[in-house]
């Protein structure tokens, strides 16, 4: 097991759309670097965010047009004008509530700023950067230029050469759209840039970041456009079979989530090619990562295209172990954790413990079902990662405020009737849990309710715009946090 993952840690789970700012949403400028150092100062050195893509209107992380590229949203233009290819707006110190048209058109700028004034050793830096990530970064700039070019339409309905990647059609498009396709060029490897800096300043201040793959990968992405063998598609490229689970605590119909499922045939004759390039890129941004629906390594729900809820699907098994074993051949004992969560097999606990990887105890989960459940402070292992609750969870605050009395009395008894809040005594459980890992998400460390959820899985409206505000990070919430890690022996 990583290093990383065998120490006792504290961790907060932040995605950076829900950083402060004058933005519409957060992104990688000095609020970021803020908040590493309130990390730093408390003594958590784990910042767990959401996937990084490039995403859908919906705004869902888990639904990217690549599985590589980083999403230019995130780009501080504050930085871009602080490397003087943006020039600062007038009457104002720094860009403000930017819409996103009028942000497309100063990463515009930028470039041409770029291309003006930038250095030779920073023009050779881009170069080598498109160089580098050529093998993801020529299909994506392509296909971002094209689904721009045709209203933001799937490819599927692209004209017919385009849609089938034929090469002359390719080449002809490359031609005509050269200066477009520089620009996404650009605005990657100014993303990339800005990440790498925030990650190199995070491991002066001891502070690790984690991230999280999606298992599945969009259908309207730059992924099933350039590598339809990969995927289970007919002929004509439409997905036969798409991705969800079955009912559960979430959803009485289960969840449709419409990704494709994978060829693993062809992917397991090609030595798992597409899933080691996926990993490499992943591995470059962050210190640790979440296999998001690990269980789907397994075996996964497939569900026939043409029905509309997930109750009618199947399990199909997947070939996880020796795509893990590729993971560990090619990149050594790097930092996995299996999000095991859902309707788990002893077939997935035994994927998961052949390899060492910890899995994930959610302690609103905890007190349903018996002394037995898994949940249970009681029952944590060493190797797992704890959480107060996720992103797809209520916050506790509002977990707390809907439980029965029944639910209440159960858990204030677990807990030995603690003389804090139930909320903080979820916290305290978390922290205090023999797991080496623990992360609370930041709106229980600021005690928001359920307002503050980041998404409520099963709905596409409301989610993903949640941010919060310094002046709710309270000298006693820090000291309170601060106390608590070093209480749990968590101060790594």
């Amino acid at each position: 097991m990583n290093d990383i993952l065998n120490t006792r840690r504290a961790g907060v789970l932040l995605h950076i759309t829900s950083l402060p700012g004058n933005q519409q949403q957060g992104d990688l400028g000095q609020e970021a670097y803020h908040f590493v150092n309130f990390l730093h100062e408390t003594g958590v050195s784990v910042w767990q965010t959401l996937p990084l893509g490039v995403t859908h209107y919906d705004g869902s992380p888990y639904q990217c047009l690549s599985a590589h590229a980083g999403n230019p949203g995130l780009i501080s233009l504050d930085g871009l004008v602080q490397q003087t290819w943006l020039y600062a707006p007038v009457n104002s110190a720094s860009y403000s509530d930017v819409a996103d048209h009028d942000r497309a058109y100063l990463l515009t700028e930028a470039f041409h700023g770029f291309s003006q004034r930038a250095s030779a050793v920073q023009k050779k830096a881009f170069k080598q950067f498109c160089l580098d990530k050529a093998f993801w970064l020529e299909d994506f700039a392509l296909y971002t230029v094209l689904r721009q070019e045709f209203a933001q339409q799937c490819w599927n309905q692209w004209p017919q050469a385009l849609k089938e990647r034929d090469t002359k059609a390719l080449a002809a498009a490359q031609r005509k759209f050269k200066r477009q396709i520089e620009v996404i060029k650009f605005q990657q490897y100014v993303f990339f840039t800005q990440w790498l800096a925030l990650k190199a300043y995070a491991e002066q201040k001891n502070v690790y970041l984690f991230g999280d793959i999606p298992i599945f990968v969009s259908y309207d992405s730059a992924d099933v456009w350039a590598n339809r063998q990969v995927f289970k598609l007919d002929a004509s490229g439409e997905m036969l079979v798409v991705a969800g689970v079955p009912p559960d605590y979430f959803s009485e119909t289960g969840q449709r989530w419409g990704n494709p499922h994978y060829n693993w045939e062809y992917l397991q004759a090609t030595g798992f090619a597409w899933w080691l390039d996926r990993m490499q890129t992943q591995l470059e941004q962050f210190d640790v990562l979440r296999i998001d629906h690990f269980r789907g390594l397994e075996a996964a729900w497939e569900i026939p295209a043409h029905e509309e809820t997930a109750i009618h699907g199947t399990w199909v098994t997947a070939p996880g172990k020796p795509l893990l074993a590729a993971i560990m051949a090619k990149f050594g004992q790097i930092a996995l954790v299996a999000e095991d969560l859902g309707i788990i097999t002893a077939e997935v606990d035994a994927l998961r413990d052949d390899f060492q990887l910890p899995g994930m105890k959610i302690l609103q989960f905890a007190f349903g079902g018996g002394a037995d459940n898994p949940y249970l402070p009681h029952r944590h292992e060493k190797n797992s990662v704890v959480y107060t609750g996720t992103h797809d969870n209520d916050t506790t605050v509002g977990w707390v405020d809907k439980l029965t009395d029944d639910e209440r009395r159960y858990i204030n008894e677990y807990l030995d009737y603690p003389q804090v809040p139930l909320h903080c005594a979820l916290i305290h459980a978390a922290l205090g849990s023999v797991a080496n890992l623990a992360i609370i998400p930041m709106q229980d460390i600021l005690e928001l309710g359920t307002e503050h959820r980041m998404n409520t899985p099963g709905t596409t409206e409301g989610n993903w715009h949640w941010r919060f505000q310094w002046q709710q990070l309270t000298p006693e919430r820090v000291a309170r946090l601060t106390h608590l890690v070093g209480l749990f022996n968590r101060r790594a």
